[in-house]
């Protein structure tokens, strides 16, 4: 039931993104741009975290979810370090998620040989 709840929000959560960006003229960076920080303000108001534990990995993984992750990393940070930590924290949470993307994304282009568009 956790993998069918996860992919089911995720899945509507990507349709709906998918809608957004078919019915508006804004550019895909943009809406990137809107779902981290629609993420991040979601956590600060504490709505996320009851979401994430109802869907999982449906709710952590999409752009809402780096949000989420980066506005932790601040409030843990500045719990720790003051003031300091609004500029660290959000580096610290979310280091190792752009890490393991680079990082895979190498070996990937490694294995697959990929080609530039033309």
């Amino acid at each position: 039931m956790e993998y069918s709840k996860a992919f089911l929000i995720g899945g509507g959560i990507c349709a709906l993104v998918q809608i957004l960006m078919e019915k508006t003229k804004l550019m895909p960076g943009r809406i990137m741009v809107l779902l981290v920080c629609l993420g991040a303000v979601l956590s600060f108001l504490g709505i996320y975290d009851p979401f994430v534990e109802f869907a999982g990995a449906g709710a952590s993984v999409p752009l809402l979810g780096f949000g989420h992750v980066l506005m932790n990393g601040v409030k843990e940070a500045i719990g720790e370090d003051g003031i300091m930590g609004l500029f660290t924290g959000g580096f610290r949470a979310g280091a190792a998620g752009c890490s393991a993307a680079l990082i895979f994304g190498y070996l990937a282009s490694l294995i697959f040989k990929p080609k530039m568009k033309k």
